[in-house]
């Protein structure tokens, strides 16, 4: 019988990583290896006073975590570095949070793997402070979770506690002090139709291209536990297509002049980015490799679900609903299928 979220919670280490792998990502102008490191930590700190409605991380943390803990981690993580030039440190939410990740823990971090040629941290806006940003090396990449330059976006339909502008002011000092910004997007928020979260998208691209060097463009998943899953569940949500994402990104190809990424975390799943399924697999690989090529061709895959995609645009557009279509005309296995994540596409 398995336990329940919190008795699983309760039995995870709080000296041991959530994760770490290694993929593929860029520097300097090439494709490189990189590894990826999931610090557990006591949490964010935005997520401890609501939270964003999409966000799960918060099961990753542990209020239990101590500064011996994290060390702890970071002697796990350096048993599994094999030399990789990018290393990317995230954390349950923001690395620059002393409350978070003690400073004595973020300078451990940034001398351990000062011999990498590039290294990523994640932070909320508040904690980007002139000083902070100056003690960083120049190595290092501060990603930032716009998600959307509309505020009402960001207020509504994710609830993210600050706005476009305190996004802008942390990249341009992030910038000035002379290192590098990767942006995050969030395709299609709760309460967004295909059509308009697809729109918001690229506004907000053209947005945070003053500030940013990369722009990552993520499309909704539908983690356990959030606000998203109630939606989704009720069937008033469905996860964006591939074909919107194939869309927003060959819109803003050679509109912005930062770097377009996508690795959407739980592609091809009725929780994740997903189309009918059969090409599914294709056009999230032609993601893949249009995100180190930046060619639009690496976005042309041809499938018959295409013409339902824009059948379900305009039906959106007619009924004025962001709610799933799919599900909502008689679906009723897929309805039924909802409670084990399975539903039918």
């Amino acid at each position: 019988m398995f336990g329940t979220g919190l008795e699983m919670k309760e039995r995870r280490s709080p000296s041991q990583l959530e994760a770490c792998w290694k993929e593929k990502d860029m520097v300097s102008g090439r494709i490189c290896d990189a590894m990826v490191v999931i610090m557990r930590t006591s949490g964010c700190c935005w997520a401890k006073t609501g939270g964003c409605s999409m966000c799960g991380y918060r099961q990753a943390s542990l209020v239990t975590v101590t500064e011996d803990d994290l060390n702890m981690q970071i002697d796990e993580a350096l048993s599994k570095y094999n030399g990789e030039p990018f290393v990317k440190i995230y954390t349950s939410g923001s690395f620059l949070d002393e409350k978070e990740i003690p400073l004595s823990v973020r300078q451990r971090v940034l001398k351990e793997f000062s011999g990498c040629e590039r290294i990523l941290v994640e932070s909320r806006p508040e904690f980007v402070k002139e000083e902070t940003v100056a003690a960083l090396p120049k190595t290092t990449t501060v990603a930032l979770g716009l998600e959307s330059s509309d505020p009402d976006v960001l207020s509504t339909s994710i609830n993210k506690g600050f706005t476009p502008e305190d996004s802008r002011r942390a990249g341009m000092l992030i910038k000035e002090a002379g290192l590098t910004v990767r942006t995050y997007l969030l395709l299609k928020p709760p309460f967004l139709t295909e059509s308009s979260a697809i729109e918001d998208t690229v506004a907000s691209a053209v947005f945070a291209d003053e500030f940013s060097d990369e722009i990552s463009v993520n499309p909704l998943n539908v983690q356990r536990g959030t606000y998203a899953e109630r939606l989704w569940r009720a069937g008033e949500l469905r996860p964006p297509w591939i074909w919107s994402l194939a869309e927003v990104m060959r819109r803003l190809s050679g509109r912005v002049n930062a770097r377009l990424i996508s690795s959407p975390s739980g592609g091809g799943t009725a929780r994740g980015v997903h189309n009918c399924g059969k090409c599914d697999r294709e056009m999230l690989d032609g993601i893949e490799r249009f995100s180190f090529s930046q060619d639009p061709k690496d976005l042309e895959v041809e499938c018959e679900c295409k013409d339902g995609w824009q059948t379900y645009l305009e039906s959106e557009r007619i009924l004025g609903t962001a709610a799933d279509l799919d599900r909502g005309f008689g679906n009723d296995l897929a309805i039924g299928s909802a409670k084990d994540g399975g539903i039918r596409r």
